[in-house]
């Protein structure tokens, strides 16, 4: 196949659209489901890349779940804690744990579950049947991976009644050195981002604490190689294998920090007893579940706790989820890996993400205020690395 046509691009009224090969060549993917659109197929090439990198960093097999062409969460394929399945919403996924792709992809999902909704889902592996399981049962746009086995493209094309979007790519294919983009009728050249994302980047270590654990290591490799295809400005946090938070396409760092942390605390919170032990209604979905939950830990909590509300809900009233309980959960929490895509102009930035337990931070440095960032890591016995690059994605 050399070109495809698309329904429109963007929006419904920008057409003709379509997909080629500027060379004429063939197209390096085949469509086995579905009809996906233009925004599909930017989501679909950009997560490629991600899962592809991530594998070949950390030769983990490893997941991503993309939102309007930036991920809201990666992850490798480790065993998940009851806790983990039970906030991800997987504990009843028969061969969970016999699947390090369907657990990297649970991971994927379930980290920020109310961005997730509707994503665009890559997979550094061919697909198995655990792992076509769990995607047919959640609302998603579509799929790309290596392969699939035939029993798991039976179940992915068994989804939105055929009209599930599957794709598949060829995983030796290679890009040109040199990418073309046209805005307002101007082409603009540039050589690919081809960096390289691995542990050398990490030895450059600024702080006075200058201990960095293989584990901190590995998230920092997931941080940074998510920020390579999140819309810039961005910051990532990591623990444990999978980013847990991503802050994309602010105009001020802090803003991305800010927002950041505040989804790696509500993946953290989402983990605490109270949370798991809601008793929800058994006829409450996922994505209703998701939504309560979300209401719940936030300081709107009457809305889904109030007298003539909670009944819709749950079948008893919960206990409130107090900010005191919050923050004393919270503040127990270590040992959690940030990247930015640019360096920290402020130590600001440092203390937001101190709250949200960061320990190990790897960001490119060149700041003129970069000793002021030094010393407000060293306030905290925080390990910080200076990259040395920036990772700017538009």
């Amino acid at each position: 196949m050399k070109e495809f046509e698309l329904k429109y691009g963007c929006n419904p009224n920008q057409k003709p659209a379509r997909i080629y090969m500027q060379d004429g060549s063939e197209l390096p993917i085949e469509i086995l489901s579905g009809r996906p659109g233009y925004i599909n197929f930017l989501d679909a090439l950009n997560s490629w890349q991600l899962v592809k990198e991530i594998k070949q960093a950390l030769n983990c097999c490893a997941a991503t779940s993309f939102k309007h062409v930036s991920p809201t969460s990666a992850a490798i394929g480790l065993p998940m804690s009851r806790e983990l399945k039970k906030a991800c919403f997987v504990s009843d996924v028969k061969g969970l744990d016999d699947s390090p792709l369907a657990t990297a992809y649970a991971r994927a999902r379930g980290t920020d579950r109310m961005s997730s909704f509707g994503d665009w889902i890559a997979l550094s592996d061919p697909c198995d049947a655990v792992t076509a399981r769990l995607v047919k049962r959640e609302v998603s746009d579509g799929i790309i991976a290596p392969g699939y086995t035939p029993e798991a493209l039976e179940i992915l094309r068994g989804k939105k009644q055929g009209a599930y979007n599957v794709v598949k790519i060829d995983a030796d294919y290679v890009p040109q050195l040199q990418e073309t983009k046209q805005v307002f009728g101007i082409t603009f050249e540039q050589g690919r981002n081809n960096f390289k994302i691995d542990e050398s980047l990490l030895t450059n270590l600024v702080t006075q604490n200058k201990t960095l654990p293989d584990q901190a290591k590995r998230d920092l490799i997931i941080a940074l190689i998510t920020l390579k295809y999140t819309q810039s400005n961005s910051v990532c946090y990591a623990k444990d294998g999978q980013a847990i938070g991503v802050g994309a396409g602010q105009q001020s760092r802090i803003h991305c920090t800010r927002l950041a942390g505040n989804k790696a605390d509500i993946w953290h919170l989402r983990q605490h007893e109270k949370v798991l032990s809601l008793p929800f209604l058994k006829s409450l979905g996922r994505p209703e579940r998701d939504n309560v939950i979300d209401v719940y830990i936030s300081d709107q909590d009457q809305d889904v706790l109030g007298e003539g509300v909670w009944q819709q809900y749950f079948t008893v009233r919960p206990e409130p989820f107090t900010r005191q309980e919050q923050e004393a959960y919270l503040s127990k929490i270590t040992g959690v890996s940030l990247a930015s895509d640019a360096f920290f102009p402020f130590g600001d930035n440092i203390e937001r993400a101190r709250r949200s337990g960061v320990s190990f931070i790897a960001q490119p440095g060149g700041s003129i205020r970069d000793d002021n960032v030094i010393e407000t890591c060293d306030r905290y016995q925080i390990a910080m690395a200076f990259t040395g690059m920036r990772l700017f994605h538009h």
